[in-house]
């Protein structure tokens, strides 16, 4: 669809109208201009015809009757139908002119928002260089932020195997003292069960105890059963230790060390001798 402005149009037109020089007076309408109705042409164009027809001035035959009847038509047409063509005519027109409006109302619109977005979008380029900007900053902070994160892993992971080998060996002690204990009250026990001097002994601390006639230099015969299957006990590990059960621990402790390390993917591991080593995947 073509574009074009009526308004812009017609004030052309206006214009031009403005330019042209005055015309004549105009005339007063009618017949020839006499401001005679044109019905008068009608007894005139009788009285001219009967004499050109009888004296055969103008002879009417087959073409003049058909163009009398087309003319008679046309007359009848105009006077009658006329005015209800002219509007049927006019309301198109009017509708044509409508839809061209309301068109070029809608092309007026998208160009106001398409010149709105466009404004809109003039600092664009400094937007992108102040986003490039704030990106190459965030990417130096990440690279900085990159060669300590390594070594702050590193940190959290000994710290956590320095918690585990503390963790196993309070295990292990707390295990130890448990079965000594045990193994103790056995001993003492089988003592006081086959000795009669050991009960009685033990029964005149507990009346002493009760009657409150105990002294710093008293003993309890009970405690030091106690204290002497500990010492003897210790002396009995002393000649027999070679070392082989800290070295079972050991093991224990550094398997359950690298299986954690494996696990959560540590920078090291345990070899068999105790001693850290970096994996590959660090």
């Amino acid at each position: 669809m073509a574009f074009h402005s009526t308004p812009q149009r017609r004030k052309e037109e206006e214009a031009v109208e403005e330019t042209k020089p005055a015309a004549t007076p105009p005339s007063k309408g009618g017949l020839f201009g006499t401001g005679l109705s044109e019905w008068y042409a009608l007894p005139i164009g009788i009285t001219a015809a009967v004499p050109a027809i009888h004296f055969e001035w103008y002879v009417v035959n087959e073409e003049t009757q058909l163009l009398a009847v087309f003319v008679a038509f046309c007359v009848a047409f105009y006077s009658q139908g006329g005015e209800a063509v002219f509007k049927a005519l006019d309301d198109k027109s009017k509708a044509i002119l409508a839809e061209h409006n309301e068109a070029e109302d809608k092309v007026i619109a998208a160009l106001e928002t398409k010149r709105d977005f466009l404004k809109t979008n003039q600092g664009m380029v400094e937007d992108f260089n102040a986003i490039n900007g704030v990106r190459e900053e965030a990417y130096g902070k990440l690279n900085a932020a990159g060669k300590i994160k390594p070594l702050h892993d590193l940190k959290g992971q000994m710290e956590k195997v320095l918690n585990m080998i503390v963790q196993e060996e309070a295990s292990i002690a707390e295990k130890t003292k448990m079965a000594l204990m045990e193994e103790a009250t056995v001993e003492v026990t089988k003592k006081f069960g086959s000795s009669k001097a050991l009960k009685k002994a033990a029964l005149n601390a507990a009346i002493a105890q009760i009657k409150g006639e105990t002294t710093a230099e008293s003993s309890d015969p009970v405690t030091s059963e106690f204290v002497d299957f500990f010492k003897a006990k210790s002396a009995a590990i002393e000649k027999t230790a070679d070392g082989s059960e800290e070295k079972m621990q050991r093991e224990a402790i550094v398997a359950k060390i690298n299986a954690v390390a494996k696990t959560e993917g540590f920078f090291f591991e345990f070899g068999a001798d105790g001693v850290p080593k970096v994996t590959q995947a660090a």
